[in-house]
């Protein structure tokens, strides 16, 4: 028995000194070998400040400087840190009332006792200048310096897009992110936010009881440096793009406009525009519900979102299938009588010379020749049936672009729509329909819709005889040898090359034909320019139709090739193509020659002043 207690006494003194073991090893992990317990024992006399690093600039592809940055400053406010003071000189020093004191203090009070919250953001550099000298009077307040964005010209305001405070939902997907933090949201500045964002860094600061800095903590030991963001080249013309905007004041619709052999967007301008600047800076809550509420829909990018019917200047799309199908061929006539009647359906068209072949009928843009073309290749004997051959047309149509987004580098881009088979086997039941149901798509209306930017794609695929590069708007990214591979592919276009030289005829023939020949668009001509181009008129229920013009130059190695949108303009050649040819002439000469139908664009105005909103200017 004393055997069992005398060994029993060292079994218990044993498990007293493994637990101190445990205990001893454990504080000396906690005090020696991780400092982050220092750190945070440190706290209280010590301040992490979060450097954020300017977002990179933004430059035209000229080089010309769009976006950069100026410094800003957020007063940030700790509530348990927090003394008495001078509410009046405070209040004097910032610009606010007493009442917004208290409301703020409320605020962060609510939000977190020991935590920094804002308290006022996006003070002035003037301000804090005299804020910075009187600062140990307002212990629980500090500073916070911040960037934010600054644009040297009024434009562009839809493509460079805007940045603002993230909200919940982008914290919760990307962990970076911390309330307080501003992302991109839209344009450029969203589809490439993170490379123009930079990487956050943070210094901690040594400071006293009245809450001054010291000096760094550990020497900066644990200080994270901030990295700049990655300035980009754009492939806008800023010139251009601000010729565009001025040309479309006072008129509802957009311009894009491509280098066709590149896909690089030049300008893209959706009218009615804002000034970017008006979404910056401590207004910016403020003045985006103002557009937010605008009747006009400023902040509506028209160029890649607005889905309209083509109208006429779909024809040479259905010109080309004929073609490919050989259901026509260049030489081929039909006659007209001021309009196609077939099956009790009859749709008409304006008066011209008659018969016409392919290439008179897109200068003249006869609707009788390109119902007859419809016709043709929907009731094409190769196809078993009218759907598989609509079908057949469809592939075709999508090979253009339309009826997909484009897979650009504009995140808010709309895919607009081409009908399949069963759309219609729905309505009509299967079997139900046939071509001449489906005729109004022989002249681009009907349920056929595209948007402005897919447009101008289908032009620069004419322009280059079958083929298109993916439209983008980033040119070149500092620090990377080359731009995404999607951007530089083509794609090629179901339609044979060789098919494409008696449409882009017809366009030529379309402006620079002689007076009296029936050509749509004289007015888009340019001495020494051959300048191929073809009018449309988008139907639209709610008033007056759409002018819309597409065009490119010069007609052989094409530099150019745009789209213009004119919305309540009526025909093709009032207003959307003298405007895309003083944005042609602008673009390849840099001069005009045609002073008069400038004075006349800008003359004119087609938004109704009691409809006109509350713009911001």
């Amino acid at each position: 028995m004393k055997d069992f207690y005398s060994n029993r006494k060292y079994v218990i003194a044993g498990l007293f000194l493994f637990v101190s073991l445990i205990y001893i090893i454990r504080l000396f992990s906690l005090q020696v070998v991780n400092k982050s317990y220092r750190l945070s024992a440190s706290s209280n006399v010590s301040r992490s400040v979060t450097q954020y690093p300017a977002r990179g600039l933004i430059y035209d592809r000229n080089g010309k400087l769009l976006v950069s940055n100026e410094a800003v400053y957020d007063l940030m406010v700790v509530p348990n840190q927090l003394r008495e003071f001078d509410t009046a000189n405070f209040c004097t020093i910032l610009n606010i009332s007493i009442d917004d004191v208290r409301k703020k203090i409320k605020q962060a009070q609510d939000y977190s006792f020991y935590t920094a919250s804002p308290f006022l953001k996006q003070i002035s550099s003037k301000t804090y200048a005299v804020l910075q000298e009187k600062m140990y009077k307002f212990q629980g307040f500090f500073v916070q310096p911040r960037i934010i964005r600054k644009y040297t010209m009024e434009i562009a305001s839809h493509a460079l897009g805007y940045v603002s405070e993230v909200d919940e939902k982008a914290i919760k997907e990307n962990q970076y992110y911390r309330m307080g933090d501003y992302i991109g949201k839209s344009g450029v500045e969203k589809s490439y936010e993170d490379v123009l964002r930079g990487r956050k860094g943070v210094n901690i600061y040594m400071v006293d009881v009245h809450m001054r800095k010291m000096g760094s903590y550990k020497e900066g030991k644990h200080d994270i440096t901030a990295i700049v963001g990655v300035n980009i080249v754009t492939t806008l013309d800023a010139d251009l793009q601000e010729y565009g905007e001025l040309l479309m004041r006072n008129k509802t619709g957009s311009i894009v406009a491509i280098e066709p052999c590149t896909g690089e967007v030049l300008a893209l301008v959706s009218s009615p525009c804002y000034d970017p600047a008006l979404l910056i800076g401590r207004i910016r809550s403020e003045n985006f519900i103002k557009l937010q509420q605008d009747t006009l829909k400023p902040l509506f990018n028209r160029a890649l979102m607005a889905q309209y019917p083509p109208g006429s200047t779909f024809k040479p799309i259905n010109g080309l299938i004929g073609l490919q199908e050989k259901v026509i061929y260049p030489s081929t006539e039909y006659y007209c009588d001021q309009g196609f009647y077939g099956g009790g359906i009859f749709v008409g068209c304006h008066n011209h010379d008659s018969p016409l072949n392919l290439p008179r009928s897109i200068q003249n843009s006869c609707n009788t020749y390109f119902c007859n073309v419809f016709r043709n290749i929907l009731e094409n004997r190769r196809y078993g049936s009218v759907a598989e051959a609509f079908n057949s047309w469809r592939e075709y149509v999508m090979s253009f672009g339309f009826g997909s987004k484009l897979d650009s580098d504009f995140t808010n881009e709309l895919k607009g729509f081409v009908p399949e088979a069963s759309y219609y086997d729905k309505y009509y039941g299967k079997n139900g329909w046939r071509a001449l149901t489906l005729i109004s798509l022989a002249i681009g209306q009907g349920e056929l819709t595209t948007t402005p930017l897919q447009m101008a794609n289908m032009t620069a695929a004419i322009a280059n005889r079958g083929f298109y590069c993916t439209p983008h708007i980033v040119k070149s990214i500092e620090g990377q040898s080359d731009i995404d591979f999607r951007f530089t592919e083509k794609h090629k276009t179901k339609i044979d090359s060789s098919h494409f030289e008696v449409i882009i005829k017809g366009m030529d023939w379309a402006v620079n034909g002689k007076p009296g020949s029936g050509s749509t668009a004289r007015r888009a001509r340019i001495e020494g320019i051959t300048v191929c181009g073809k009018t449309g008129t988008a139907e639209n229920p709610h008033g007056e139709d759409h002018s819309i013009f597409i065009a490119f130059a010069p007609k052989n190695e094409p530099k150019i090739a745009l789209s213009v949108y004119v919305e309540n303009g009526g025909w093709g050649s009032t207003y959307a193509a003298p405007i895309a040819s003083l944005m042609i002439e602008k673009y390849l000469t840099d001069t005009l020659t045609k002073g008069w139908l400038e004075e006349f664009i800008l003359n004119t105005n087609l938004i109704d002043h009691e409809e006109k909103g509350n713009t911001l200017e």
